[in-house]
């Protein structure tokens, strides 16, 4: 169904339509959700918000028809566009119906001003209108041009506006309903709604009749129509409330200086990405564009605290320990965002206030004290959808082993360092390896080929036997978007008795990623095992943070 036939609909069913007007896409989106029957595409509204100019027919019609056009788009309810004279003559106001009717507009209203305009409302400005016979021709040429029979066209006279009372709006009304006109508006400034009242009473109820309440804002919808009237447009409403929003929050920012003195005023980041569709859009790409393009979050829980690495951390987070030059975060970042991986959450805890990088989301682990590493995770439970990185922040890494994670398909995949077989035997206090073993390990000996087929993971974890194990998980892994509602199912069913044993951690509350990956395995999920040999480090110990020093060349 059109948009034009949706609101000859409204206009058959019994029940006033309820307007209100739009400026820009947003405030329509916004007019619709909150169940409003149409929307009018305000030329006051589109003037100040455009151009930030009087409404006084400065826009071309080009320029307010493609303000009209993307509100036509973002919303499914029907829209009426204000077209002030028409543009021009009863010529230009064919025009006007043809191009306004091709972008999927439902209705026009055209005024009885001269050229150019002015708004009704603007005090001390000289009111002409044009005569009768001119505006009825208007309204015969919109008729005459358009397409489809659904297509509305709304008359609205201003001679209550201009003085000339209420004989002559009704016969200017009567009129422009002969022509043709399939609505009339009757335009009134009275500070109530004694004027309007008394036209409706003596109107014929040729055709509708539409109001704006703008100066008698007092009267209600209800009891327009018990008045007769089928139309009320809210016309510039919205606007001039988000214009004070606007003043108000600006006048806090530039008193308190900080971003947080305006958090109470605003909705949040999500509802936003949800009203103007980030969600869809995340859907159709993860439908239709090539593995590796799709947008992917990467999540680093950074908020413990290793005493072993004093007095390194003494005032700083792990992450931000500087290696020739740059912190281990800054290195992290860096190599994700060669990969094309901007979106970006940290989870901090010890010393977070120190961890405050632009362009980064922050959630906060208070509890890290307490925790493990998986509650630091789920902190950022949010981010667990689409596609998922999770990356300890801890760990330096080549780009080429993100190059390959990035490639894989599975649900879940972790990544697995093979050389644990040339490390296992070396003496290192302190160290506790996550250790893995393989359903499709490699053979053993000096010189290998890693296995071209999937390899699953069979176990995980610190307690493992270290001359069984097969490799060592480096503290990278993939989800999908599958293999991340398989990820928080297992948590929240495991979250129901949190202070229970969990694997190799005394609780769900102190567990490590891990304990979550064995769970996932024990549970039926596939775990594939990315393998790979070297090309990474760890910082875990001041050894490490020395080795890292002396391998790194820059």
């Amino acid at each position: 169904m059109t948009q034009a036939a949706k609101l000859r609909e409204l206009m058959r069913r019994p029940g006033i339509i309820k307007t209100v007007g739009a400026h820009d896409a947003l405030s329509a989106k916004l007019i619709e959700e909150a169940g409003f029957d149409a929307i009018w595409a305000s030329g006051f509204g589109i003037s100040a918000s455009l151009k930030c100019i009087p409404d006084g027919s400065f826009l071309t019609m080009t320029e307010q028809l493609e303000v009209t056009k993307n509100i036509v788009e973002a919303v499914r309810i029907p829209v009426i566009a204000d077209c002030d004279t028409g543009f021009g003559n009863a010529l230009n106001v064919m025009r006007t119906v043809q191009d306004y009717e091709k972008a999927g507009i439902a209705g026009i209203c055209i005024e009885d001003n001269v050229f150019p305009k002015r708004c009704s409302f603007y005090a001390g400005v000289r009111r002409e209108l044009v005569s009768i016979d001119e505006h009825a021709g208007k309204v015969r040429a919109a008729k005459s041009a358009q397409a489809s029979p659904d297509f509305v066209v709304i008359a609205r006279t201003e001679a209550l506006i201009a003085g000339w009372g209420q004989e002559e709006a009704l016969r200017r009304a009567e009129a422009y309903a002969g022509a043709g006109a399939d609505a009339v508006l009757i335009h009134s400034k009275s500070p109530t709604f004694d004027e309007l009242r008394a036209v409706a009473r003596q109107w014929s109820g040729r055709v509708p009749l539409v109001v704006v309440p703008t100066i008698f804002g007092a009267v209600t919808a209800e009891e327009l129509e018990r008045h007769g009237f089928k139309f009320v447009i809210f016309a510039n409403q919205v606007i001039r409330t988000a214009i004070k929003a606007m003043h108000d929050t600006l006048g806090v920012l530039k008193r308190e200086n900080r971003a947080e003195a305006v958090s109470d005023r605003m909705v949040t980041l999500q509802e936003v990405y949800d009203l103007v569709g980030v969600t869809k859009m995340e859907e159709d790409e993860r439908k239709f564009l090539p593995v590796g393009t799709e947008k992917i979050t990467a999540i680093i829980p950074a908020a413990g605290f290793e005493k072993q690495l004093l007095p390194l951390i003494q005032d700083k987070p792990k992450c931000l320990l500087d290696i020739k030059g740059k912190t281990i975060l800054e290195r992290q970042v860096a190599a994700l965002n060669e990969v094309n991986i901007k979106d970006i959450a940290v989870v901090r805890g010890y010393q977070k206030e120190k961890i405050a990088f632009p362009n980064l989301r922050y959630y906060d682990n208070d509890r890290y004290e307490d925790t493990g590493e998986l509650t630091s995770i789920l902190c950022a439970e949010q981010e667990l959808k689409g596609r998922c990185l999770l990356l300890y922040s801890d760990i330096i890494f080549e780009t080429g082993i993100l190059l390959k994670l990035l490639k894989s398909s599975a649900d879940i995949t972790i990544v697995v360092d093979l050389a644990w077989a040339d490390q296992r035997k070396l003496p290192r206090p302190h160290f506790k390896p996550d250790l893995v073993l393989l359903d499709n390990p490699p053979a053993t000996g000096y010189r290998f080929v890693p296995p071209d087929g999937p390899n699953r993971l069979v176990k995980i974890g610190q307690h493992l036997d270290p001359e069984r194990a097969h490799g060592e998980f480096i503290g990278l892994a993939m989800l999908s978007e599958r293999g991340a509602d398989q990820f928080k199912s297992a948590y929240k069913s495991r979250a129901k008795d949190p202070e229970a044993p969990f694997h190799e951690a005394p609780s769900l509350t102190k567990a490590s990623l891990t304990d979550m990956l064995q769970d996932l395995v024990d549970r039926g999920h596939d775990v594939s095992c990315l393998t790979i040999y070297k090309g990474w480090m760890e910082v875990d110990t001041f050894e490490d943070y020395q080795q890292a020093w002396a391998d790194l060349k820059k």
